[in-house]
This record gives structure tokens, sequence and C-alpha cells, in this order.
């Protein structure tokens, strides 16, 4: 196989649609879904490829430095793609530390191995590093975050991630190691745990239960669909400028309460209920600390030199998105049971 990648994080949302991608379009690529399995890890994601010749599971966790040297030796590694991190910023605000650990030492544990087993030929591997536009802060009424904005982060979430970003920088600077980083906006979609807003909400609505928004719901983002940015992570290894970075960004911007009653309306739509049932669940509650108040990226850059762009409007996608979860009951009712974490004894304990 021409090449040897691990994912990290692969069970989780992003990275399940990054390993399916990668398995179902690269057949010469052995991918390693290399992940620990926590709460938002799930191998249910991936039923559909767990059995494809080119993908391996490894648990593990990015933390235990002499397992991820030695599953780098063992696979050959090539190329790393890293979506391993926590990354819910009110868990960050409630013990940041976690963070810390996961996505700063954890990072560093992943540089030094891909060092070590690339040495003297750091041109031919590639470590691409998946972050967020929460580390450079926030941005007033306009403006946009570019590729060149200062960091500045508010959160403890986004400042593990903006020292998880200087660090693949320096190691690319200091050592050679070839990196590219991209930075997104909000995701949604498919498989999407329900701690945040979009898949909390569907949830919610489907069990009458209330809509907690923050302070007024003025706090604005930009939202891509999570397949196309796993087209995005897929164009960016492949054809990104070495030692550079990409911004990723679904072209569209929405206040939280004017998302919340779109999703609403095509709840109430699509569960044949009377048009305001949902939004009456709609409850204000305190604003989190150090929230900020908007973001917003400029991707134009990702679209005019590699030719990648949003294959989906938000409405679309929104629209998608409650089908697969209306449709995938059984997943939802598992993954807020808690059940989901038997697969991996299931299907793994015996290989």
């Amino acid at each position: 196989m021409s090449k040897s990648i691990i994912i990290t994080g692969g069970a989780g949302f992003i990275g399940s649609h990054v390993v399916r991608l990668f398995v179902n379009n690269y057949p010469e690529y052995k991918i390693i879904n290399l992940d620990a399995l926590t709460y938002a890890g799930n191998l249910e994601n991936l039923r559909d490829i767990e059995s494809a010749p080119n993908y391996v599971f490894e648990k593990a966790d990015i933390l235990d430095k002499d397992v991820i040297e030695a599953l780098f030796k063992k696979h050959e590694v090539t190329d790393v793609i890293h979506l391993a991190a926590e990354s819910h910023v009110d868990r960050s605000i409630l013990s940041p530390l976690d963070f810390v650990y996961t996505n700063i030492i954890g990072t560093v544990n992943l540089l030094n191995a891909a060092k070590e087993c690339w040495k003297g030929d750091y041109a031919n591997h590639r470590f691409h590093h998946v972050s967020t536009d929460e580390v450079f802060g926030t941005l007033g009424d306009t403006g946009f975050f570019t590729e060149t904005t200062p960091y500045s982060p508010n959160s403890p979430y986004s400042a593990s991630k903006a020292g998880s970003d200087h660090f693949v920088r320096a190691y690319g600077e200091t050592y050679g190691l070839g990196y590219v980083i991209t930075n997104c906006s909000n995701n949604y979609g498919p498989n999407h745990f329900p701690e945040k807003l979009i898949p909390l909400f569907i949830n919610n609505i489907i069990h009458n239960k209330p809509l907690p928004v923050y302070g007024k719901g003025d706090n604005t983002r930009d939202w891509l669909f999570v397949i196309d940015h796993a087209r995005a992570i897929d164009t960016v290894f492949h054809n990104g400028k070495n030692h550079d970075s990409y911004n990723v960004g679904g072209f569209n911007e929405w206040k939280n309460i004017d998302l919340v009653k779109l999703l609403c309306k095509l709840m109430d739509e699509k569960l044949g209920r009377t048009p305001g049932t949902s939004e009456a669940l709609i409850s204000y509650v305190k604003d989190r600390p150090g929230h900020d108040l908007r973001y917003a990226i400029d991707a134009s850059r990702i679209n005019k030199e590699l030719g990648w762009k949003p294959s989906v409007t938000f409405e679309e996608g929104l629209s998608k998105t409650i089908d697969w979860y209306l449709s995938n009951e059984t997943w939802l009712k598992n993954v807020t049971s808690g059940a989901y974490q038997n697969y991996y004894e299931t299907q793994y304990a015996d290989r």
C-alpha cells in the first residue's frame, strides 16, 4: 500500500466521516483508526466499513506515549490526520486540565512519534492537524477570520487547541516535520454526539424537553456540514501547501436563536406536529463564561487555491441531518443511554 495513515479520533463525529471517505476512496491506503473510545467515540458509526481490507482499528489513548510510538512502528505509519481532541467548551470550563492533557500533551506525543518514525525523510510525510476557528477569539458585527488572523483564544478549550496548533508549527519549523493545519467552523451532521447544539436540540424536541438557549441567542456561528468538512480534509491532505494552514467554513452565518427557530420549524414539519409546538420548548438560560459573540470564517483561500466549496446550503444540510436522526433512532437511543460503549467489546474483544 502506498500510504499507511493513522487517523486519530476516527470513531468520533468528524473522524468517522473522514475514516469512511479515506477507506472507500483510497483502497491502496492502509487506514488505521486510532481512538480511545471515550464518551464521544462510537464504533457503530463505522459498521459499514469495519471489514474493509484496508481498515484497522486500534484502541489507544494519545496520552500513552509508549503505545503511540509502538503503533507507529507496527503499522509503519507514513502520515497522520489528527482529529482526536476534547472539544466541548462547557466541559473545558468545568475541567480545563483534561483539555490540556489531551489537546496539547496528546498532540506532542503524536508529533514526537512522527518525528522519530520519519527521521531524515520528512519531505515524504505529512502531519495534518485539524483545529478550530475558536483559536482566533471573537469578532464584532463585521469582519472574518482569515489564515493570518492573530490567535486570541477565550476559553480553556480554544486555548488548548491554540497550543496544539503552535506545537505543530514549531515541529515544522524546528525539525522540518511536514504539516498542514485546517481551522474549521462549527460542524453539524449525522453521527454527532448529542451534547452540541443541533443534535442535542433534535433529541430534546423528539422527547419534548426544554431547548436551553444561552443569553438572548445572539451569538453567531458559521456552520459546516460534516461531510463537506471530510472532503476538505481530503483536499488539503493531498493538495495543501506544506507548512501552511487553511480555513474551512460553510460560507454562511446564523444567530443561534434563528438557527434554533429554523430547527424547530423543520422538526414540527417532519414530526407532523402543529407549527410552533417545538418553538414553545425554547428556554433562555444564563450565558456561559467567556462566550464568544461571533465566529465567521473566510474560506476563500481553500476555494481559490484547491477548488473546495460546500456541497449544500445550511438549510439543505440541516434537513438532511434531521432526517438522519429520525431514521436512526436506535443509534440515538444507544448513544444517549451509553449502550454504544458495549459495541467495542462485542466486536473486538476476541480480535
